[in-house]
């Protein structure tokens, strides 16, 4: 990974996570009128500062990423198998689908919505790693269910902190997932790009 296909990645996360907040963002506030800054009448100012929360809710999430990266490659290293490591992430993120429904069940968001959640988040969750599999190979499964739960969960602590608004916290946690998983699936084919790119440079016959 260079600097240049970093930055890609930055700045497209960026404009991803600004579409997709607007989107998110339009619907829910065409279905809840109390969602929004200025009411329906004010929809494009409304449209302009979404897509301003988006782009933070973008950095943000690349933030989260390049951590998980971080503190992946430190795992590995302090566990020196890969297994153990996959075993403590699956772990964590089990545990991380009942502590978010006990967080939104002790909020009393209401009756539905604490469990509806966690599931619905984890079955993305699990398609995003069946996808991953696909593009790469097995031992991606857990480390991706990982990230795409357990790490979007924390991501989005800051909206599950006290706050009961359903509208609220699915407006954070959308686009959070979004980045997530647009990250971790365009990041092989970066990478990809680099190893092709090395390989035909390595192969020109020197003049």
């Amino acid at each position: 990974m260079n600097l240049k296909r970093w930055f890609f990645l930055f700045w497209s996360c960026m404009a991803v996570g600004a579409v997709i907040t607007v989107v998110s963002g339009s619907i829910m506030q065409w279905t809840d009128t109390s969602f929004g800054f200025m009411g329906l009448e004010a929809a494009g100012f409304n449209a302009f500062m979404m897509a301003m929360v988006g782009l933070l809710i973008g950095a943000f999430s690349q933030m989260g990423f390049f951590a998980y990266l971080t503190l992946n490659y430190i795992a590995l290293s302090i566990f020196r198998k890969s297994y153990l490591w996959n075993a403590l992430q699956g772990y964590t993120t089990v545990f991380g689908v009942f502590g978010l429904g006990y967080m939104l069940y002790e909020q009393r968001t209401n009756n539905w919505f604490f469990w509806l959640l966690p599931l619905v988040l984890l079955a993305c969750s699990l398609g995003v790693a069946y996808i991953k599999v696909k593009q790469t190979n097995s031992t991606a499964f857990v480390p991706t269910a990982f990230l795409m739960f357990f790490i979007t969960f924390i991501e989005a602590w800051p909206a599950l902190q006290g706050e009961t608004n359903i509208s609220a916290i699915v407006f954070m946690i959308i686009p959070l997932f979004i980045c997530n998983g647009y990250q971790i699936l365009m990041l092989p084919r970066l990478l990809q790009k680099k190893i092709t790119t090395d390989s035909a440079t390595s192969a020109k016959p020197v003049a």
